[in-house]
């Protein structure tokens, strides 16, 4: 048969099948998910999240000498309080439970990059990422709040500050408080396009951050939605946002390219603690080949679009890296 074209040709060794490699994959733009909670020498498995830990502060060095060891450098950290109420005060308190962290974090390891969670759920009483107005979000009242809590993030050590919440208008708040206060080169990465999804059971269960009623539709974004989430993305770059995210990323492919197409700013994309438990639990039966979904899954959300990678899987991703399996 007289063929010309002959695609195989660039598939005939692993040499030359990584030279037109189209995707490639860095260390650099892993970052690592952290749960710190209140109390001393507190190392515990999350039970929905199999190899993932709540670390008291005195025990979050020995993880990032572990991360910084796979080549890890950066980091995302969430905060578990004793202490919830109302308004969520944990979240901005000079001494919270982040601020905690990130000092802490910065005299171990400087030279780690340490991203923070702008959000209320974790401190609230009553679970949602706002304060209330009856059982209503009050957007505008929580602004305030959001960007006291970004801005005591970066006095304890933030790198960077990731808002959640999902509140019109919360990055401007934050870029101009931040600036207000001497922090014009503090990058913002917003979590603009965050579906309403249940991909995060377990990330609840991880943080405390269930809401104690109804749900968070009236904020967080309806899945059937694509275009929403351009404008999304769109009125976050006009209020300052220098990284967009999409979260989840597995279910959301689709919407990591338009955003990458729409945009010209750095995307990201969340692994969510829905699609790691999924991974562990079918991996734990016998079912897949773990290791080689966890490469397949990551390369994925690079090829839809994504430069940056936030997952639970980034240690076991470094070591495929290292060992020729992904990159």
């Amino acid at each position: 048969m007289e063929l010309i074209q002959r695609p195989r040709r660039l598939r005939g060794s692993e040499t030359l099948r990584k030279m037109v490699r189209e995707t490639r994959m860095d260390k650099s733009s892993l970052i690592y998910p952290l749960f710190v909670k209140e109390g001393t020498g507190i190392e515990e498995e999350i039970p929905s999240m199999e190899g993932q830990y709540r670390y008291s502060v005195d025990r979050l060095p020995y993880e990032l000498e572990r991360l910084a060891k796979a080549g890890v450098s950066s980091v995302m950290l969430f905060g578990i309080p004793d202490h919830k109420d109302e308004v969520g005060s944990g979240a901005y308190a000079q001494d919270g439970i982040v601020q905690q962290a990130l000092r802490e974090a910065r005299k171990q390891f400087p030279d780690m990059y340490y991203i923070t969670d702008v959000c209320m759920c974790e401190y609230t009483s009553h679970g949602h990422c706002g304060v209330l107005c009856g059982h209503d979000v009050d957007n505008d009242a929580t602004l305030d709040l959001l960007a006291k809590t970004a801005l005591s993030h970066v006095e304890a050590g933030a790198d960077m500050v990731a808002p959640s919440d999902m509140m019109d208008g919360r990055v401007r708040a934050i870029r101009e408080c931040l600036d207000i206060h001497g922090h014009k080169n503090i990058p913002i990465m917003s979590y603009a396009v965050k579906y309403a999804s249940a991909f995060y059971g377990p990330f609840r269960d991880a943080a405390g951050s269930a809401p104690s009623f109804g749900d968070r539709k009236s904020y967080q974004m309806d899945f059937h939605n694509r275009r929403e989430g351009m404008k999304e993305a769109l009125t976050d770059i006009e209020e300052g946002a220098d990284i967009i995210m999409v979260k989840p990323a597995m279910s959301y492919l689709d919407i990591i390219s338009e955003v990458t197409k729409a945009t010209n700013v750095p995307v990201a994309a969340y692994s969510v603690s829905g699609e790691y438990a999924m991974v562990k639990a079918a991996a734990k039966m016998g079912w897949i080949d773990e290791d080689r979904i966890i490469c397949e899954m990551a390369v994925g959300t690079y090829r839809a679009g994504a430069q940056i990678y936030i997952t639970y899987f980034a240690k076991e991703l470094a070591r495929f890296m290292d060992e020729g399996r992904i990159g």
